[in-house]
């Protein structure tokens, strides 16, 4: 399982510490040193099941500067990706990619259910 993380993400750090306390094996990769590319991103997607805008660090300072709350609707989901593919302080985060699924963000009950 990849989890990619930012080490100054309080939230990351949370969800890192529940991965190691809930003994879960998982590779660890810094998204914005290893940001993830257009083909990762375009295949954790379609196997996510989730909806485009989950994958967009929403609260992030990156994505209120370049006002995407109003550009991304107008975009098509191809345009989205390369975008999301261009600086992982876009990219929701941690971002967790295991055989069969993909998580974003960190949602104890959910990784609950999904990682035990």
């Amino acid at each position: 399982m990849l989890v990619l993380v930012y080490r100054k993400c309080s939230t990351c750090l949370k969800a890192l510490k529940w991965l190691e306390d809930h003994g879960v094996a998982f590779e660890e990769r810094p998204i914005v040193d290893q940001n993830p590319t257009y083909e990762e991103l375009k295949a954790w997607y379609e196997k996510s099941g989730l909806p485009l805008k989950k994958f967009f660090n929403t609260s992030g300072l990156l994505y209120k500067d370049q006002g995407l709350k109003d550009k991304l609707p107008q975009m098509s989901e191809d345009e989205q990706l390369r975008l999301l593919a261009t600086n992982g302080m876009l990219v929701k985060r941690p971002l967790v990619v295991g055989e069969d699924f993909v998580l974003t963000g960190f949602r104890e009950k959910e990784w609950e259910e999904r990682l035990k």
